[in-house]
């Protein structure tokens, strides 16, 4: 189950701030109907995040041993140095005649494609070899930054600054990266 929180807790950190997030608030400020824009960002996240976590667990059963594990501990700490790059991308452009669920879950998965979100994912799988749990829990993750996103509109960012967020972020995915590695390296140690 630690799969699934860690999962859940990384990926709502990540998010805070992330263009996607800000898609939600102009997603419920343009069509004020946020049941559907909630859907739609589900079953986006949920499609793109089963996908994102199959590719890092099948990586990492090709690519297995230490090797692929510091890789691993070493991108989870490039993570935490992205996170602290604010998104500056103006998702308001994406326009669509299409329904309001269509309409976000369209971009919603797309806008995702190659985000620190989906990345972080991959990386999840690989490193806990759980599809439907790192799937789940970065699902759970996208959720609690962004239905309160599609509630609260533009209030949400305000409460805590995005600085404060981002570096929080950071700090997890550094301490995560750092403690893959040191257990990577340190286990030879423990079996001897």
């Amino acid at each position: 189950m630690g799969a699934l929180w860690i999962s859940a807790g990384l990926v709502a950190l990540a998010e805070i701030g992330d263009k996607t997030q800000l898609l939600a608030i102009i997603l419920a400020a343009r069509f004020r109907k946020p049941a559907p824009i909630i859907l739609g960002i589900l079953c986006a996240t949920l499609l793109n995040h089963a996908l994102a976590s199959a590719l890092g667990y099948y990586l990492a059963a090709l690519i297995e041993g230490t090797t692929f594990q510091l890789l691993i501990g070493v991108a989870f700490i490039a993570m935490g140095c992205w996170v602290l790059i604010p998104d500056d991308e103006d998702a308001s452009g994406l326009r669509t005649e299409s329904g309001v669920f269509l309409t976000t879950l369209t971009s919603f998965f797309f806008l995702e494609i190659g985000d620190k979100t989906q990345i972080a994912t991959s990386l999840l799988a690989a490193r806990f070899q759980d599809i439907v749990l790192v799937t789940a829990g970065t699902t759970l993750g996208m959720m609690l930054a962004n239905v309160p996103a599609v509630f609260l509109g533009d209030k949400v960012v305000k409460i805590v600054p995005l600085k404060t967020i981002r570096i929080a972020a950071a700090l997890l995915l550094w301490a995560t990266g750092a403690w893959i590695i040191v257990t990577t390296l340190l286990g030879p140690f423990r079996q001897g």
